[in-house]
């Protein structure tokens, strides 16, 4: 794959003047050309280059990087990936893992952190941000299908064994949630962290899952009492899309909260029905939990 200096620069975090420093003074990664003479970069300059940020922050010199063997690199990020709580080194490694398609890799530095942070954090202060980061990489076109399934699917066994080990009798009188995603919405990475975070909490939850049309929606609260119900957006509609689809699920439901969620929701949408309430993130939603 091909990247731009400023797409190094967005997912390492390392300016592009400082990259192109370290070019010319240590030689530390070296840039092909196109045909028009326009400097690209490949898979193998941004594994370097995260390596590299995540050995400088932990007290490696940049000489002292430039001169050592690829595999000493190798294992000194495998140690530290090992030993540290640093989030963004956690993320760099992860990053990594999915460019080589190294599971290997990938369960170390995971599980690492998730016996040392705990699960909870290891999502939210480093899935998340990874997640958002390989976000971009779609954007810009430098990860394939493959990539994407790969880490998707990682994840995703991850969370569902997090859900089954919280797999307890609820209390008595706990509330109920039905989890959906809207139809054609395949992401529900973020749907199984609430799951996840509901379950613990001791709440029920009624799992749907991936693209619920909105007649079965309907079916399933005739059938089953739920007082909550907890959708995520992540592209299936586009912006303009969501409000109307929101409200129809209101009107639908009058006597149901309904929480939306999702990456498509950073930012507050107004005019919303009574019985929504809208949370930004995992951080916001447990503040809500609270107050129900």
């Amino acid at each position: 794959m091909r990247y731009s200096i400023n797409d190094l620069e967005k997912l390492s975090g390392i300016k592009a003047h400082t990259i192109r420093i370290w070019e010319k003074r240590y030689n530390i990664v070296t840039p092909s050309r196109t045909d028009s003479n326009i400097r690209y970069y490949s898979d193998y300059d941004l594994k370097r280059i995260l390596n590299i940020s995540t050995l400088n922050k932990h007290g490696f010199k940049i000489s002292q990087i430039a001169r050592m063997p690829e595999e000493d690199v190798k294992e000194k990020i495998m140690e530290i990936s090992g030993n540290n709580h640093d989030y963004e080194s956690i993320i760099n490694g992860l990053i990594v893992s999915m460019i080589e398609l190294n599971e290997d890799a990938f369960e170390h530095i995971l599980s690492n952190a998730a016996i040392k942070l705990g699960f909870e954090k290891t999502v939210t202060h480093a899935l998340y941000p990874f997640l958002e980061k390989v976000g971009t990489l779609w954007q810009i076109g430098t990860i394939n299908p493959a990539q994407e399934h790969f880490i998707t699917y990682l994840i995703r066994q991850k969370l569902i064994i997090a859900i089954d080990g919280q797999a307890k009798t609820p209390a008595p009188g706990a509330k109920t949630f039905l989890l959906f995603l809207p139809e054609n919405e395949l992401h529900e990475l973020g749907l199984l962290f609430y799951s996840f975070l509901l379950k613990k909490n001791g709440y029920k939850v009624i799992y749907l899952g991936q693209s619920v049309p909105f007649n079965d929606l309907l079916e399933v609260i005739r059938i089953r009492n739920t007082d909550y119900l907890l959708t995520y957006f992540v592209a299936a509609l586009n912006q303009k899309e969501i409000p109307p689809y929101i409200k129809k699920i209101s009107s639908a439901m009058p006597g149901k909260k309904i929480i939306v969620t999702g990456i498509q929701l950073s930012e507050p949408l107004t005019g919303l029905p009574d019985n929504v309430i809208q949370v930004k993130d995992a951080e916001d939603f447990k503040k809500v939990l609270k107050t129900l």
